[in-house]
């Protein structure tokens, strides 16, 4: 097992990663409660492999437990969502004190994050994240969140978990497709600030994905102390630091808005094309070698992921499109800034650039 640490002062709290950590979390889980007994909060296809082995580790251990099924998907992350967890843990007697465990990706991490941070004024969680890219981003760092109408995660609060625990072999459960999705954000730490790490996801990328538990391993624990070292530097994102996490979302999230946050484009497939997307508009203002853009499109497509709007399944106009990001809650000042890049692992936070500039490009872009 290998533990790493998100340093928050008094709020801080250890990430461990290791092979079959769910079937012995109860001596993890164990020390944090005020009493012996928890609360799970998973989805349909999670509970199928994994409620069960996760509700006997925490009974050899004498805690006892309810639990709560949801529907997969990202309709589950809505107001209605919200409103039925948290009437259900008022409706079990949750404390203050009691620990919710978040046992799933990344839209149950979110909305039980988001139910701990407000039901009686803040209640603990833990995150026991089943797909990749819950394990390396959104399971860290305490952003917690639903959909609206208006876009994603709109509506949130920064709620941080008291333990993270990481189980890659949850991984051989996952279908490729959420496979590659989550492998979107561990190419993403690369692009950020480390160019070596991209090499690597380069040489490694297709062994990760067809199985290889070393690989694996490594962009686990790579991306996630990565992630805790920018989250400690900037946990509520009111510098540039933290923004840079943002890498490819501005213009995801535009593409997931045109897709009807559906099936049609998962989050991770609509980064991958953020960002390749990200390094084109780069290229194109002169800020960044078209080669490096051409090799991130070209990463992108070698292991199956999206890298332009034709191959998101993206029919909206540029305008369209740029009206999405015009409600992204990063704006600010009535301007979005957006991350840039001069290059793979020169990232950087701009406003330089309106969004009438970026609907120009993004239609040239759908008609290319």
């Amino acid at each position: 097992m290998e533990q790493l640490t998100v340093d928050l002062g008094a709020r801080s709290y250890p990430i461990l990663i290791g092979d079959g950590l769910i079937r012995s979390i109860g001596e993890h889980v164990a020390p944090l409660l005020k009493r012996p007994r928890t609360m799970i909060v998973t989805d349909a296809h999670v509970a199928d492999h994994y409620l069960v082995p996760l509700g006997t580790a925490l009974a050899m251990e004498n805690i006892s437990f309810s639990s709560f099924v949801l529907d997969p998907g990202e309709a589950t992350k809505s107001w209605a969502g919200l409103a039925r967890l948290t009437e259900w843990l008022i409706g079990e007697g949750i404390e203050r004190s009691d620990h919710v465990i978040a046992l799933g990706g990344g839209v149950i991490g979110d909305l039980v994050g988001f139910a701990c941070s407000i039901v009686k004024r803040g209640c603990q969680f833990i995150q026991v994240p089943t797909t990749l890219l819950a394990q390396v981003d959104s399971s860290v760092g305490g952003k917690t969140a639903i959909n609206v109408a208006a876009g994603k995660n709109m509506i949130g609060a920064f709620h941080q978990p008291a333990l993270v625990v990481i189980d890659p072999t949850t991984l051989e459960t996952l279908p490729r497709r959420d496979l590659a999705a989550g492998y979107a954000e561990v190419i993403k730490y690369g692009l950020i600030d480390d160019a070596a790490f991209f090499a690597w996801c380069e040489a490694h990328g297709g062994a990760l994905l067809a199985g290889d538990s070393a690989a694996r391993h490594k962009a686990i624990a790579h991306s996630v102390a990565a992630k805790a070292r920018i989250v400690a530097a900037d946990e509520r994102e009111t510098q540039d630091i933290r923004a840079l996490l943002n890498l490819g979302h501005s213009f995801g999230h535009a593409l997931e808005a045109a897709t009807g946050y559906s099936d049609k484009l998962l989050h991770g497939e609509a980064v991958a094309a953020g960002m390749a997307l990200a390094h084109r508009f780069s290229a194109v203002q002169g800020l960044c070698p078209g080669a490096d853009a051409d090799r991130v499109a070209a990463h992108l497509a070698a292991v199956g992921l999206p890298n332009d709007l034709a191959s998101a399944g993206v029919e909206a106009d540029g305008a369209a499109l740029a009206a999405h990001m015009a409600h992204d809650k990063k704006v600010r000042g009535g301007k979005l800034p957006l991350i840039l890049t001069r290059g793979i692992g020169q990232s950087f936070v701009t406003d330089e650039f309106g969004l009438k500039v970026v609907g120009e490009f993004l239609e040239r872009e759908r008609t290319r």
